[in-house]
């Protein structure tokens, strides 16, 4: 019997301590519901924009104002390559130059027919005189004095051929010398030494320094809004400059359906042919609505986002409180991290900035100083 009565005993042990703990329990959940947690918000004001400006990127090359590829006006071996690709150049600077022992012997050969042909002359021009004294003597014929002026006349003529053959000889010596035609840097080289090169071929691809210019397509209704010589904002890599606009292209590219731009960059611009530019242009949108941080938006349905708000409230003991409303927007354009939006919201509402995925609709919170005096 003295054990029954002890098991007896614990079981009613057992069962006092789980109802005190239930109702431990159950006066713990009914002291948080009495008075439920209250999280702490930063919040930002509404404040009414009339417009905003919208910023459209469009994206070109840098290409120098001149990029040619230049090479000889004669065919012929080359005999001397005095630069070399990456080559800083200066205007004239002597490039290269093709084998003129051709061209040189040629030039004897026409020196020494000038000698002969000025021989010839003087010889002509003294035989003419002797004849006109004979002539006034009654010993020559008029024949005769025809045949020396014809001859003395036909020399004159070859003479002048003669200058003519030994000046474009020189011509040709000196085109045999490729000088550069601007200041630049050799970008490429295409030939080597001992190369036979035949007329016109590209010896180098020369980029002028001090001149970068930029290419930019733009849709037909933007480039009808800009202006020669106006000043733009351009991007090139992570760097901005001032560009000025120094044309605007007549026809539509049929590929990509944009107008070409041409710009000019300052001349101290660090860039290199072929980059790519970001043309940024900003038109004034005349549409009123709210400037607010994305992080304050959330998802909504419908395709629209939903910005939450604070609404004040008395509570039973007549002191304010606030709690968060759900309001629908519709975002009108980002820029950064930034939203312009406009929807069921008003001038001065004070709305919850960030932190939005720790909050629900309804819930009460306590804002921070500032928005506590907005929301009121």
């Amino acid at each position: 019997m003295s054990i029954l009565t002890a098991v007896s005993n614990s079981r009613v042990s057992i069962s006092l301590l789980l109802s005190l703990s239930l109702a431990a329990c159950q006066g713990e959940v009914t002291e948080h519901a009495g008075s439920p947690l209250v999280q702490t918000v930063t919040t930002a004001t509404l404040t009414l924009s009339p417009s905003y400006h919208h910023t459209q990127e469009f994206t070109g090359t840098i290409k120098a104002g001149n990029t040619t590829g230049i090479g000889f006006e004669l065919a012929g071996k080359i005999k001397l390559i005095a630069v070399d690709s990456g080559d800083s150049v200066q205007l004239g600077q002597l490039l290269a130059q093709l084998d003129t022992q051709l061209l040189e012997a040629e030039r004897d050969e026409l020196n020494a027919s000038v000698l002969q042909n000025s021989v010839d002359l003087q010889l002509a021009k003294s035989t003419l005189n002797r004849s006109l004294a004979l002539q006034q003597q009654g010993y020559t014929s008029e024949q005769t004095l025809d045949e020396l002026k014809g001859q003395l006349n036909s020399l004159k003529a070859g003479q002048k051929r003669l200058k003519a053959a030994v000046y474009a000889n020189a011509l040709r010596i000196e085109k045999s010398s490729l000088l550069a035609p601007f200041d630049g840097v050799i970008s490429k080289r295409s030939s080597n030494l001992g190369e036979v090169i035949t007329l016109g071929s590209a010896i180098f691809t020369l980029v002028e320094n001090n001149n970068p210019q930029a290419i930019i397509g733009v849709p037909v209704n933007v480039a009808q809004h800009l202006m020669p010589q106006q000043k733009i904002s351009l991007r090139v890599a992570n760097t901005h400059y001032w560009a000025h606009i120094e044309g605007i292209g007549a026809e539509v590219n049929s590929v990509t359906r944009t107008v070409p731009i041409r710009l000019s960059l300052p001349k101290d611009s660090k860039v290199l042919n072929g980059e790519i530019a970001y043309l940024a242009y900003e038109k004034e949108i005349h549409q009123a609505g709210f400037w607010v941080p994305i992080s304050a938006l959330t998802d909504g349905i419908r395709g629209l986002w939903n910005l939450y708000v604070l609404s004040s409230d008395l509570d039973q003991d007549n002191h304010k409180t606030f709690n968060i409303e759900r309001r629908d927007i519709e975002i009108l354009y980002t820029k950064n991290d930034m939203a312009f939006i406009r929807g069921a919201v008003h001038v001065d509402e004070a709305y919850i900035d960030r932190g939005l995925h720790k909050l629900v609709v309804g819930q009460r919170v306590k804002p921070t100083s500032t928005a506590a005096t907005a929301a009121r």
